[in-house]
């Protein structure tokens, strides 16, 4: 191993993006590090496909650069067993011995990119970039659809039912009549639902009902 390379326990700081490399060729290793850590990346490096499996994957915007060809699992390998266990992370392979066939399978899979050494620096670079802004924006809809789902949760039934009427586009006078209240209650509960999602309008509310797949559909 390259002297002062990061190695596989190194640990990022809090929020620091991070660039997992595995290349079982350990010049290449020490190549891309010192790539990385000259722009402020924080890196993790891996000999193997299975040491990488060996530890968890960063809670921080990451990506993995990869080579296809490694001992025992390939590159492709991991992109297809990290696909089962539904471990989400940009891919951007590398490879000595690329060629179109093989780009394409790795890109149907979902890879960011496919760099076939020797690749410049700013290549790379601007590969890792768009394969962490990808992830960043991945885990920023998640947090989103979470938060979304804790507020639907903190509903009563009866305005998880009148949000549902609402968002399907029912006057709250329909409503009322649909369920048996007064159009007056159905205003209040509109009201609290409305605080409870965060929401500022109808429109808003119908969006979130879509996503949530329950609009128009009484709870």
């Amino acid at each position: 191993m390259k002297k002062g390379e990061p190695t596989a326990s190194t640990v990022p700081a809090a929020d620091e993006p991070t660039v997992l490399v595995i290349d079982d060729d350990p010049l290449a290793r020490g190549a891309l590090s010192s790539l990385f850590r000259s722009v402020g990346l924080s890196v993790r490096t891996f000999a193997s496909a299975t040491e990488l499996l060996e530890h968890p994957l960063p809670t921080v915007p990451s990506c993995l650069v990869l080579d296809v060809r490694l001992p025992r699992l390939s590159g492709f390998d991991l992109q297809a067993e990290l696909s089962r266990l539904g471990l989400k992370i940009p891919i951007i392979f590398i490879t000595g011995h690329g060629d179109i066939p093989m780009s394409v399978k790795a890109m149907k899979a979902g890879a960011v990119d496919f760099l076939t050494k020797p690749f410049r620096d700013q290549e790379m670079l601007d590969a890792v970039t768009r394969a962490l802004e990808r992830d960043l924006k991945h885990r920023r809809e998640e947090q989103s659809n979470l938060d979304i789902q804790a507020r639907f949760q903190s509903l009563t039934p009866r305005e998880r039912q009148i949000m549902a009427l609402v968002t399907a586009g029912l006057m709250n006078k329909e409503v009322a009549f649909r369920i048996g209240i007064t159009e007056m209650t159905v205003k209040i509960h509109r009201g609290h639902v409305m605080r409870k999602m965060g929401t500022k309008s109808l429109a808003d509310l119908v969006l979130i009902a879509e996503n949530l797949g329950i609009r128009g559909q009484e709870q």
